[in-house]
């Protein structure tokens, strides 16, 4: 069978640092000879080296030579023996037996995942410290100097400069090794750094032909940009406060929670007024609002930094620092501790599959031409993404991935993210990025020749990594691809992922609200796209994030309810037939998709209370204006505005699975999804939920089936006066079950449910039912036996806790007497 990434063998170099000593590895080359490169016959004839050992010619030294030459020289049977293990072991193919004629795929990539993971073990003292290049690369502080390192393998010359010299580099010249990497150590005078604190530094190299250019260190912590000049370029910072300026944390990691129910948002554009908000304005702001509509993630967006504000943080120029838009990194730094005080654990959009093609500002510019072994990228047409207008990364280069791993390393220890979630993986995960790519469920698509296996053995170590160093953290896939295992453990033959994104929800949702008509909506379409995805493989699901709503689009709110939004939201007069679908279809679809439609729900700022209009960064088309790249704060914080109704609804989506805990839950059944009725009714966990999507009916005694036998009661209702609607569901009314058919003969049953209830179920309205324990009762706590969850809207001590709740006992006790809300 032809692997996926093979490759001729790459004499690249590669950089050793002791794990015991902190100087550079000195040396000559060490040399592998040819019988120990593993052989992979893909024809008659021909004969292959796989690309993973891309560098082992010119392997790592350290000062005991011969200790390394007996290392290399001698086969590793113990090593060897783990790795035939790791192969042989495939859960994966056990879990899904369809994968089992990819075998040879699977054990592939597990061969070069652990064969990869082994060299960096042998040379590098383990993943772990592999992942601390940034001790090393860059501007650091050791023993009374400042030493800066920088791998440029292509340069001829190379320079420190900055405002502490001027910006004449004569004396400040860098040394190069064999492997590369150039080096400079300036001694403090007098006891202190010769390069101030806060101060502009870049490399100044020259190359092949001649030429010296200057570039931002790759490694650099801190970048700023003079604001007052127009195109100005980025200067590099050194960033090393003294103890007085350096943020503390305050406040420990919160628990993972068993669902994340996330707020995906972005601090620059969040603020009410046009113009970029800050780090700490953010914390201070819109963090309570967060905590208030009861989420427990937050995924940041457009944290690395970016020269290009409108590529909202996709095309990253300088990967270890953040935004200075913003802030500083110690600002940055206060917002995590203020949402982890919240209660809020804060995961960071990181983007590892392209980087910005900008020489000036990026890494890009230390591409000036060389062989692909020499650079962070690959070369020709592999090396540059066609829609992305973007570089690409080499992920079988030694440096590339110790550069990628320590990245995400750094934000996790440095700034204490909780996790990531991973853009652009679809790109990553074949040779054709999945462009003019209609990917539909057939296996071939995903284990062929168009697999880069490259970047899946990167992923693979970069979870290992990941979840080495931090056991409780959450990492999610963006693939549009739906790839096996990419939710599966590393161990199993997975790619690592804990969650992935439900991407074709969204697409869905806004095909239905522009094409078609109410009464053209399938209930089984809708209810399959929402179901549609590996069951062993978690996901998040949404109905709208920061994509669907970018230039060009609008938001589900604005789709449905479009220019009246301007003049129809008041709630000093009657709504109109459209504001009043929209506000109806806007609870629904939303709520929906977050019942139905994975083990995870994600949220995009602003949409929980149904935000107009759609997003513009400020650019040359639209005179540079902020007006749709802010957040409209106003619009749900006025009394009179039907705005609050979506905000309020939203906040009780939130709490139903705080009380209940119905994401986490593996019970999931659709036992019906009437087109004619048009209403859909299904059980996660113990709630049964009752949609009527249909425009004009009212179903008065609608038979609704079940898994348990007992009394049921209203836990949330969509058409209740606090969300906006009508209020005709009584909430006083106990539903009690009638058997169906025979116990355990699913044909005689009712939609193959043993028991069943009645109910009256309005149009365009959801309405979510919980069966009732003894201790359930509410007259134990003095509150009448009749007043429901949703009326009292208070928690009641007698209410059992349930597993995975929220924890409430992180949230500060100054919190606002709503986040004790309970439905």
């Amino acid at each position: 069978m032809m692997y996926a990434s093979l490759g001729m063998l790459d004499l690249g170099s590669l950089t050793q640092f002791s794990s015991k000593d902190s100087s550079l590895a000195t040396g000559s080359n060490l040399f592998i000879s040819s019988q120990q490169l593993p052989k992979l016959s893909v024809g008659p004839g021909k004969l292959l080296v796989s690309s993973r050992h891309i560098h082992t010619r010119r392997l790592l030294l350290s000062r005991t030579r011969a200790k390394h030459d007996h290392t290399v020289m001698t086969d590793d049977l113990s090593a060897t023996k783990n790795i035939k293990s790791d192969m042989k072991n495939l859960k994966i193919l056990d879990l899904d037996p369809g994968l089992e004629p990819y075998k040879d795929h699977f054990e592939y990539r597990m061969k070069r995942f652990s064969e990869q993971k082994m060299l960096i073990d042998q040379y590098e003292g383990g993943l772990e410290d592999f992942a601390k290049g940034y001790l090393k690369f860059g501007l650091n502080r050791e023993n009374g100097s400042i030493i800066y390192r920088e791998w440029a393998p292509a340069a001829e010359e190379a320079q420190l400069i900055g405002d502490f010299n001027g910006w004449d580099g004569w004396n400040h010249k860098m040394e190069k090794d064999q492997f590369g990497v150039w080096t400079i150590k300036i001694p403090d005078v007098n006891g202190s750094s010769v390069i101030p604190h806060n101060s502009r530094v870049k490399f100044r190299f020259k190359h092949s032909n001649g030429v010296w250019v200057d570039r931002l260190p790759a490694w650099i912590k801190y970048a700023t940009v003079d604001s007052t000049r127009f195109a100005a370029p980025y200067d590099g910072v050194y960033w090393d406060p003294p103890p007085s300026e350096r943020y503390e944390f305050k406040f420990p990691r919160p628990p993972k929670p068993e669902a994340p129910r996330i707020y995906e948002a972005h601090v620059g554009m969040s603020s009410s007024e046009p113009r970029v908000n800050s780090y700490r304005e953010f914390a201070d702001d819109v963090l309570p609002r967060i905590r208030a509509n009861n989420y427990n993630t937050i995924q940041l967006m457009a944290i690395m930094e970016h020269s290009y504000y409108g590529s909202f943080g996709y095309h990253v120029t300088n990967f270890f620092a953040v935004s200075s838009r913003s802030g500083t990194p110690e600002d940055l730094k206060y917002l995590i501790d203020k949402a982890h005080s919240l209660g809020l654990r804060v995961l960071m959009d990181v983007v590892h599959s392209h980087t910005s093609n900008n020489v000036t500002d990026g890494l890009n510019g230390f591409d000036v031409g060389q062989p692909t072994q020499d650079s962070y990228f690959h070369t020709g047409e592999r090396g540059y993404h066609s829609l992305w207008d973007s570089r690409l990364f080499n992920y079988s280069n030694w440096e590339v991935l110790r550069f990628l791993l320590s990245n995400l390393r750094w934000w996790l220890d440095e700034f204490k993210f909780d996790g990531f979630r991973f853009d652009g993986i679809t790109s990553m995960l074949y040779h054709h990025h999945g462009i003019n790519m209609a990917f539909s469920g057939d296996y071939n698509e995903y284990f062929s020749e168009s697999t880069d296996v490259d970047a899946v053995v990167y992923m693979m170590l970069a979870n290992c990594l990941i979840h080495s160093l931090l056991p409780e953290a959450m990492v999610i896939a963006e693939d549009v691809s739906g790839m096996p295992g990419l939710g599966r453990p590393v161990d199993e033959g997975g790619i690592g992922f804990d969650f992935r994104l439900a991407m074709a929800i969204p697409d869905k949702w806004i095909d239905y609200l522009k094409n078609k008509s109410d009464d053209e909506w399938s209930m089984n379409d809708i209810t399959r796209t929402l179901t549609n995805r590996r069951y062993t493989e978690k996901c998040v699901a949404y109905a709208e994030s920061h994509d669907q709503s970018i230039v060009g689009d609008k938001t589900i709110a604005f789709l449905l309810m479009d220019n009246e939004m301007y003049f129809g939201m008041s709630c000093l007069k009657e709504a109109s037939p459209t504001i009043d679908r929209g506000i109806a279809l806007h609870k629904m679809i939303h709520f929906l998709t977050m019942a139905l439609g994975g083990e995870g729900y994600l949220n995009f700022m602003g949409n929980e209370f149904g935000h107009p209009e759609w997003i513009d960064f400020p650019r040359v088309g639209n005179d540079w204006s902020y007006d749709k790249c802010r957040r409209q704060w106003e619009l749900v914080d006025t009394e009179h505005l039907r705005y609050k109704f979506m905000n309020e609804f939203d906040r009780a989506m939130n709490l139903l699975d705080d009380k209940f805990s119905f994401l986490a839950s593996t019970k999931q059944i659709v036992s019906s999804a009437d087109e004619e009725d048009k209403v859909i009714v299904f059980e996660r966990g113990d709630l049964v939920f009752v949609f009527n999507f249909h425009p004009d009916n009212t179903y008065d005694g609608y038979k609704v089936g079940c898994d348990l036998p007992g009394k049921y009661r209203v836990a949330l209702d969509s058409d209740a006066w606090e969300f906006g609607g009508h209020g005709r569901v009584g909430h006083d009314v106990d539903h009690f079950t009638s058997p169906e058919g025979l116990p355990g003969v699913p044909e005689t049953n009712f939609n193959n449910r043993p028991n069943s209830f009645k109910v009256l179920s309005p149009p365009r309205t959801c309405v979510v039912y919980y069966r009732v324990e003894e201790e359930d009762i509410l007259v134990e706590t003095g509150v009448e036996e009749e007043e429901t969850l949703v009326e009292t809207m208070k928690i009641h001590e007698a209410t059992p806790a349930t597993e995975g709740k929220a924890q409430s006992s992180e949230i500060p006790e100054e919190e606002d007497d709503e986040d004790e809300r309970l439905i």
